[in-house]
């Protein structure tokens, strides 16, 4: 044999010696990571399952003192030592965790989170936890009625000017918050609910199956089975288990080779994540079934049929009166972007339905995070998060109206770095509800969930007259309980855990491979080998699960779009989805009317600090585009001047919507009228000077709005004002003509500006 080939052979046996020897030691760690896992697990469960937060905190209200106790408290969140002291003068801060099967925390389950962002920009902090086991009686209402006193306290504790609580609901924390909101518009400011579903048919054809669930269950029957054979307790083990089946690659496959294959570094995220993902919450079987039949199979929220308080409160999303925000991710297999958005189009026809409702709704749209990256990566903390935060005051004094924030990166030679407080421009451009129904396939995919809410209220009826009663009897607590520790989810953890006597001295052998460790070269042929088996499988895996998705879908459509089921059910078998949309007639024409009536007055009527935001909405109103930098330079310009000193936010807000109401209605009075509202030629000329300032923090001014100021110059007779004339280039350098602008002072403190 050649040389040559025997030091191949020699180094392939090496690298077979070197593979096979890491692998062991892997392998080994990996099953005592496992075992911590089910460590974990027991001591979170013997201590009750405590919120997974990472930051200290007071509960302030209880939930199970109320008139009608829930298992819900209000908590005031405690700076951590290395953190900005919390300044009470500041817009408070309430984030909502989803009740969804895991226990709270994961709104502020690491520093880079909703709750540390808004703890590192001063913000006062809350949070509203709930407990693993829920009250006796508990239902959907005495948790509604929990939040909204949860609200009302905090609006209590933070009585000034700096506006009212930032409250933001995560994924089921979202619709909750929607309702409060909808039903306690006094005590809620800006909402901002991220990955939340609020329009549960929507989706595309070929993707999102979990709406299909409902349908290919016979409806909601099958949670109230559950609820009855766990005693009247739903576990929400179920529901994390339904997550887990919507990715089998990721359950069964990718999560643990990605631990076995970076176990050295992946221990500690891996713990501390399955902390939260293994504790396992309790909800009642009224709640459960409220929640199923009036949302995920019902989709009654969107449509204005909700009733609570025995019918005396109906929820209507219409009556919400402060900005909403909708944060979703294209990458989320859970709320897809249609789920989180479509009830605006299922309230209002166009947006100007929307403005003369006086509503302000800002979307966010991500391009690949998943579900729960929403709420625990970092990125998304310090971008989306962080920015859609920094704005929150801009966003309360956006003219009513649909709009999409886009957030871009900033460079050296980006205009207006002055007017930032980080390292991304945010503006927010004007959208129309067809912009909306674009992210979809339309509508017409939605009439077969008619059918499925028909269906479901058949068996559901069926289920509670004659099988219900006979379940309840055969149950007891200790079957239901024997049932709930039998789940898989909780049965593996008690089995691979220092419980399990096969187990005894893995953590000893663990920590002599870890002194003996020799990972091998990810240069490795077998390990290469090691890593395209794992994508194989996690490929094979990936196919079974869309052949899965689309027998679901093509099941459901056979089943609920055939003609013979809708008319089994006494639905006609052609006719369209019906859209509610907002009712036009002659309440929305006198409302109108009055309104007009009301603000007319206001053209010729006002101060300085009107005039001024008049003729800055007169020019800027052509494109609608909002940017974050002229906003923040007008209020530092206010503040340098004096000018509105002693206006509180709110009434900002009021005098902002007032003046755009004004221009948009009828922009020739307003041009006529400025001179009243500005009467002395100093006023005028200083608002024009100040207004070209505060265009050109976002960049060069466009032709439309170098013309829209020359206009509004001669309106106001400034002296050697004219129109400007159309330059070739869209972003051309401001006119000759119009006052020169100062130079931009230096940006001052957060503090300063906030508070002013």
């Amino acid at each position: 044999m050649a040389e040559s080939d025997k030091t191949g052979w020699w180094s392939l046996g090496q690298h077979w010696m070197d593979y096979w020897t890491d692998a062991l030691q892997r392998g080994l760690l990996f099953c005592d990571v496992l075992r911590e896992r089910g460590d974990t697990y027991l001591e979170h469960a013997a201590s009750g399952n405590p919120p997974v937060l990472v930051f200290d905190f007071d509960i302030i209200m209880d939930g199970r003192e109320l008139p009608q106790p829930v298992n819900y408290a209000l908590a005031a969140i405690r700076p951590p030592a290395n953190c900005t002291p919390t300044d009470p003068s500041l817009r408070p801060f309430v984030v909502i965790d989803p009740r969804a099967g895991h226990g709270p925390g994961i709104g502020g389950f690491k520093m880079d989170s909703e709750i540390g962002i808004a703890l590192r920009q001063g913000h006062p902090c809350y949070f509203v936890m709930f407990f693993p086991v829920p009250v006796p009686g508990q239902t959907i209402e005495c948790v509604w009625r929990a939040e909204k006193a949860f609200l009302k306290r905090v609006r209590e504790l933070h009585p000034g000017n700096a506006g009212k609580p930032f409250a933001i609901g995560n994924c089921q924390g979202g619709w909750a918050l929607a309702m409060v909101a909808a039903s306690a518009p006094d005590d809620v400011g800006p909402i901002l609910l991220a990955g939340s579903p609020l329009s549960y048919w929507a989706g595309v054809a070929g993707k999102n199956p979990m709406r299909y669930q409902g349908g290919m269950l016979g409806g909601t029957w099958l949670a109230s089975l559950t609820g009855d054979l766990g005693h009247g307790q739903f576990d929400g083990a179920h529901l994390v288990s339904n997550f887990e089946q919507l990715d089998p690659a990721n359950t069964y496959w990718k999560k643990g080779h990605h631990l076995y294959s970076h176990i050295d570094t992946e221990r500690g995220r891996f713990l501390e994540f399955e902390r939260w993902w293994g504790g396992h919450y309790l909800l009642n079987k009224e709640e459960m079934e409220w929640i199923s039949q009036n949302l995920f199979v019902g989709n009654r929220l969107s449509r204005g049929e909700v009733y609570l308080d025995e019918g005396a409160v109906r929820i209507d999303l219409r009556q919400i009166r402060s900005p909403i925000i909708v944060f979703a991710s294209w990458g989320d297999n859970i709320t897809p972007p249609q789920q989180a958005l479509y009830w605006i189009a299922d309230l209002y026809n166009s947006v100007e339905d929307i403005r003369s409702n006086e509503q302000t709704i800002v979307y966010c749209l991500h391009e690949q995070i998943g579900h729960l990256g929403i709420f625990v990566s970092a990125g998304v903390a310090n971008k989306e998060h962080s920015e859609l935060a920094s704005a929150l005051d801009l966003i309360d004094v956006l003219p009513p109206g649909l709009y999409e924030a886009v957030i871009t990166d900033t460079h050296p030679e980006t205009p207006g770095l002055q007017y930032l407080q980080g390292r991304y421009v945010i503006r927010f451009e004007p959208r129309e509800v067809e912009d909306i129904l674009a992210l979809g396939d339309g509508r017409e995919g939605e009439r077969a969930f008619q059918v499925v809410k028909r269906v479901a209220e058949i068996n559901q009826q069926l289920y509670d007259c004659f099988v219900s009663p006979w379940v309840r009897a055969s149950g007891s607590p200790w079957t239901a309980h024997l049932m709930r520790e039998m789940h898989p989810s909780r049965f593996e953890r008690r089995w691979f855990s220092s419980r399990n006597p096969l187990l005894t001295g893995l953590s000893d052998w663990a920590d002599k491979v870890r002194a003996a460790r020799k990972p091998v070269s990810q240069d490795n042929p077998f390990w290469q080998w090691q890593q395209t088996v794992s994508d194989w499988t996690a490929s094979w895996l990936d196919g079974y699960r869309d052949q899965r998705d689309a027998l679901k879908e093509m099941t459901f459509r056979a089943v609920y779009d055939a003609p013979l089921t809708a008319a089994l059910v006494g639905l006609h078998p052609k006719r369209a989805y019906h859209v509610p949309g907002y009712h036009a007639g002659w309440e929305r024409d006198e409302m109108l009317r009055l309104k007009k009536r009301e603000l007319e007055q206001h053209y010729s009527e006002g101060g300085a600090v009107d005039g001024f935001l008049r003729l800055l909405i007169y020019v800027a109103i052509g494109n609608g585009v909002v940017d974050v930098r002229p906003f923040n330079a007008i209020r530092r310009v206010m503040q340098d001047t004096g000018l509105g000193e002693d206006l509180t936010l709110e009434a900002f807000k009021q005098v902002v919507r007032r003046q755009t109401w004004l221009v948009r209605n009828d922009e020739k009075r307003a041009l006529a009228t400025i001179k009243d509202l500005l009467p002395t030629d100093q006023q005028r000329e200083m608002a024009l000077e100040l207004v070209m300032l505060l265009l050109s923090a976002a960049g060069p001014i466009s032709v439309d709005k170098q013309q829209r100021l020359g206009r509004m110059a001669l309106a106001m007779g400034v002296p050697g004002a004219r129109p400007a004339a159309p330059e070739p280039s869209a972003e051309a350098a401001p006119p000759t003509s119009a006052p020169a602008a100062k130079k931009p002072r230096a940006p001052r403190s957060r503090k300063s500006a906030a508070a002013k």
